[in-house]
């Protein structure tokens, strides 16, 4: 019978800021999954997997629960969730909480680093049992280092004794609970908590495989590495204007939030320029008609809608077709209002609902025009979007 002793801590709490997806890391889709479903696929493979305790943030307990619980199905395996704390290292503390007594082995893993093999799992667990020592893999360094004061190089480092650190790393249980109980500072991974500790820490080849995803180029680079190339990246435009009312009690509405201040725009909805000239470009990218012949005014259930209702019915529809959106780029054009006090927040607002970096600019016509008089605001957005091998149906959807 196959003894199961090991305990796997997978760390999925962080929030995904450089990733600008408006949600946290681990649920992010890369292949039209969460980086989350990926990174547990592989654990799923370890053999003597006893235990997989994952820390999620608070607002995505019951998600990681249902994704987790999909996986592991009938294994013989006990499953929990543990609220993620404010650092990395918190969330670990709170999940070694949940360990089971019968635990020998602990690999601790970032989710992050959801494309890492099975194999470097068992590895590295190997590695514990058989050494009875703290394990990580490492990446041997390609590149010339410098050691640097300011400007200024000051020597050359012997890269052959360098290596840089990934995850999973493997730790003899009571080892690592102990450590973390007695841990009165904050370490950059579990390896050098352990060596703080006192314990010795073995390292065994890495893989490129595991590499972290956290910019949108990261996850973009996972996808052209390591599930073949996607089927093309399309790009598109979209320009919307809209005349300012005389209903002096309209809000306006740009990028789905509200404007406080400002006289609302006219139109058959809320008269959301950006949201609309967003809609216009992600359709234009991906063949689907425009604005006018997808949500027309003559559908009365779209009247006095709010962008988000336009911008959400495209992204289903791209996910349809098997699209994602990679970027958002609007500009704004007119003199008023002033985009600067509201960038932040509409760009944040953009990004959490399209699951994709935005930016937002502004220009003028240097008084030209109806825009240079004022009378109104046009928005022009280009995107770009792309279809993945694997993207099909709504699963593939970056946006919710």
């Amino acid at each position: 019978m196959t003894k199961r002793d090991i305990a796997l801590v997978l760390v999925a709490a962080g929030s995904g800021q450089r990733l600008g997806a408006g949600k946290p890391k681990a649920f992010v889709d890369l292949f039209g999954r969460p980086l989350l479903t990926h990174a547990i696929e592989s654990i799923m493979a370890v053999p003597n997997l006893a235990q997989l305790v994952i820390a999620a943030p608070e607002s995505h307990l019951v998600e990681a629960t249902e994704i987790a619980a999909a996986l592991v199905g009938d294994a013989e395996i006990h499953l929990a969730v543990a609220v993620g704390g404010a650092t990395r290292q918190e969330s670990i503390a709170n999940a070694l909480a949940q360990l089971n007594e019968s635990v020998e082995i602990i690999l601790v893993h970032d989710a992050a680093r959801a494309l890492a093999p099975s194999q470097l799992f068992i590895d590295v667990a190997e590695s514990v049992r058989l050494s009875g020592k703290s394990t990580l893999p490492v990446m041997k360094v390609v590149d010339t280092i410098k050691q640097l004061d300011g400007a200024l190089v000051l020597h050359t480092i012997d890269r052959e004794k360098l290596g840089a650190a990934q995850t999973p790393q493997g730790f003899v249980a009571i080892e690592l609970v102990a450590a973390y109980a007695k841990a009165n500072q904050e370490f950059t991974d579990d390896a050098a908590l352990m060596q703080a500790a006192g314990h010795e820490v073995l390292a065994i080849a890495g893989d490129e495989r595991a590499f972290k995803i956290t910019t949108p180029a990261d996850l973009a680079a996972a996808e052209l590495r390591f599930e073949g190339q996607p089927r093309g990246f399309k790009t598109g435009i979209g320009t919307d204007v809209h005349r300012f009312t005389v209903d002096s009690a309209k809000p306006l509405f740009l990028g789905t939030i509200v404007w406080p201040g400002e006289r609302g725009l006219d139109g058959h909805s809320d008269g959301d320029a950006v949201s609309h000239a967003i809609v216009d470009a992600l359709l234009s990218a991906a063949g689907l008609g425009d604005i006018g012949s997808n949500f027309g005014v003559d559908r009365p259930e779209f009247a006095g809608a709010n962008g988000k209702v336009f911008i959400e019915a495209t992204l289903d529809l791209l996910a349809e077709n098997g699209f994602r959106v990679e970027n958002v780029a609007v500009q704004i054009i007119g003199n008023r209002p002033k985009v600067a006090p509201h960038r932040s927040a509409t760009e944040a607002a953009l990004q959490a609902i399209i699951g994709a970096p935005v930016s937002l600019g502004a220009t003028t016509t240097d008084g030209l025009g109806f825009l240079g008089n004022s009378e109104g605001v046009a928005a022009v957005a280009t995107v770009l979007i792309a279809q993945s091998q694997t993207a099909n149906g709504p699963e593939g959807r970056l946006a919710k």
